[in-house]
């Protein structure tokens, strides 16, 4: 299971459900496609302008709220749950976290028992986000059931449901 198309999905139905509540919705990216300078010559070069790319966009978008959209994977397969990080440069990206955390709990997870957690500069794009930020980890592709359900349409809905729900939560509470 590769994790960015789970993680394209998702955000592609999170998307869907905000435009039809109303809320502008402004994507990194709509179909699976690099995002940052594709003619640098190493990985490494073309990973850094690809973070680059996307923080600059976050941060230069007038009223935004960042979710990033991720699977966690671990190397023993008992894991699960969703968990939320976020960023420690708005004070409302951690009420933001919590809702989504909450909302995962009641809505899928109900023995879900993780917390949410304070990212660091190794989750560059939430930690130097300016804006509400949170990273959402739906899930881990380690665990063969969790894995199993984020492949599934219906779950991926569900998920995005779950994730839309907390926006429109955050943005109207």
């Amino acid at each position: 299971v590769e994790e960015k198309t789970v993680n394209l999905a998702i955000a592609l139905f999170v998307r869907e459900k905000l435009e039809a509540a109303g809320h502008p919705v402004k994507m990194i990216r709509e179909v699976d496609t690099a995002v940052g300078d594709t003619t640098l010559s190493t990985l490494n070069e073309r990973k850094r302008s690809d973070i680059l790319y996307r923080t600059q966009i976050i941060n230069e978008t007038e009223n935004c709220i960042f979710v990033s959209i991720h699977q966690n994977f671990f190397e023993q397969s008992q894991y699960s749950g969703a968990q939320m990080f976020y960023s420690p440069a708005n004070a409302d990206s951690e009420r933001f976290a919590s809702i989504l955390q909450n909302l995962f709990v009641k809505n899928l997870q109900p023995d879900n028992m993780r917390e949410t957690k304070l990212c660091g500069k190794e989750l560059y794009l939430c930690y130097y986000c300016n804006n509400p930020a949170v990273m959402a980890e739906c899930g881990f592709l380690s665990n063969p059931d969790e894995a199993a359900k984020l492949t599934d349409r219906d779950y991926q809905r569900q998920v995005a449901y779950t994730l839309f729900t907390g926006l429109n939560e955050f943005i109207c509470g």
